[in-house]
């Protein structure tokens, strides 16, 4: 069903706050809208954050933890946010971060929007199909440890109730009409606008930002960012595998975070583009439909909330065709092996080394590989932090 069409900006003034959710195009929209930080303004627009995204600033409001292993935020975050939105004044301001859909309770949300601007606050919530999400938040989770393979961790999102286990976040974002009633309650309906994405329709998302904001057309554009691409199903099963020997053994999350995903996966994610022959991720017929049926069923409780809505929530139930699955099982190529490879090199080459005196221990020999490699690890933590 097609629904309203933006014709006019938001009074001038607004604080848009976009709450995402995640895989809903957010990374797209926070490129552009910093791209254009320093054009806005001569169009009344201010993107207040310091950065692209704002990610501590929304987690530490939401009272969310880091990802795995990344230095817990703290209310300076979230306060030096503020500051920079006061400081726009009575001009219209932009704040986009797709962590703010984490907020678990009603309170949070209404301290969030009075922080901000009480009755200026509008809040926008982007969609997409539950069948194009699933794939795309699985092997995010993976890059933040996940050890549970994608026909596992669909089973048990779908089918095990409470279907909380292993990521509670999921339905906590997805669940697209609970989050547009629990952020309509705290402003009401007339202050929130829900834009189903087409993926169709590359730009369409952008248009969108520039009518709510009053921006001129084709101001915003995209920027491209290979470092946020989905990772392949070979690249996703060699991180999900190496996961569970870092798990195994015992090793401190830091090091997960500087080396792993911000080493290791960081670089193969610049360096490698997917191919054509790249096995992608492909949901079972049994999870689409599900997701289909699910979609249909938040498609009409987002439309009796009165919100408006931006698109066609038709799209929110579609269930695409199923792919065959390729034979065999994925294989990573050299290259991108040899590529994550370097990523941990380089990342642990950062840091200076400091030669000690010897200390008496056992020698290499007589210590399990179990034990060697968690010694190695830690060592290699002590000296990351000495930076």
């Amino acid at each position: 069903m097609e629904t309203d069409c933006i014709e006019e900006a938001l009074p001038v003034g607004t604080r848009l706050l976009h709450i995402g959710p995640h895989k809903t195009g957010t990374t797209a929209v926070q490129g552009a809208l910093f791209a254009a930080k320093d054009t806005m303004p001569a169009h009344g627009v201010d993107f207040p954050a310091h950065n692209r995204h704002p990610m501590e600033a929304a987690l530490a409001a939401c009272a969310r933890p880091a990802m795995m292993g990344d230095t817990a935020p703290t209310d300076k975050h979230w306060t030096r946010l503020l500051g920079a939105v006061r400081a726009t004044g009575g001009r219209t301001s932009v704040i986009s971060s797709e962590f703010f859909a984490d907020a678990q309770d009603d309170e949070t949300p209404a301290r969030i929007v009075e922080q901000l601007g009480g009755e200026r606050v509008h809040i926008l919530i982007t969609l997409r199909p539950l069948a194009k999400i699933m794939p795309s938040q699985w092997q995010q989770y993976v890059q933040n440890g996940l050890r549970m393979g994608y026909d596992n961790w669909l089973e048990h999102m779908l089918r095990k109730a409470p279907y909380e286990q292993p990521n509670p976040s999921f339905w906590r974002r997805h669940r697209h009409d609970r989050l547009v009633e629990r952020w309509a309650r705290v402003v009401g309906p007339e202050r929130v606008t829900v834009v189903v994405v087409d993926d169709g329709d590359r730009d369409g998302l952008l248009r969108t930002f520039e009518t709510l904001l009053g921006l001129p057309a084709n101001l915003l554009q995209p920027v491209p960012d290979s470092a946020n691409r989905s990772l392949t199903l070979a690249e996703t099963e060699m991180l999900r595998k190496l996961n569970v020997e870092f798990r195994g053994n015992g090793l401190p999350d830091e090091l997960y975070s500087k080396l792993v995903r911000n080493g290791a996966v960081m670089h193969m994610k610049n360096a490698c583009s997917p191919t054509p022959q790249d096995v992608k991720i492909i949901t079972p017929r049994w999870a689409l439909e599900a997701a289909g049926t699910i979609g249909a069923e938040m498609a009409g409780t987002i439309a009796a909330t009165g919100v408006r809505v931006v698109g066609d929530t038709a799209l929110l139930s579609a269930v695409p065709e199923t792919l065959e699955k390729a034979p065999g099982a994925p294989r990573i190529a050299p290259e991108v092996a040899a590529q994550a490879l370097y990523g941990v090199l380089a990342a642990a080459a950062s840091v200076p080394v400091r030669h000690s005196a010897p200390a008496k221990a056992r020698a290499v020999h007589q210590t399990s590989s179990k034990e060697l490699v968690r010694v190695l690890g830690h060592r290699c933590l002590k000296r990351l932090r000495r930076r």
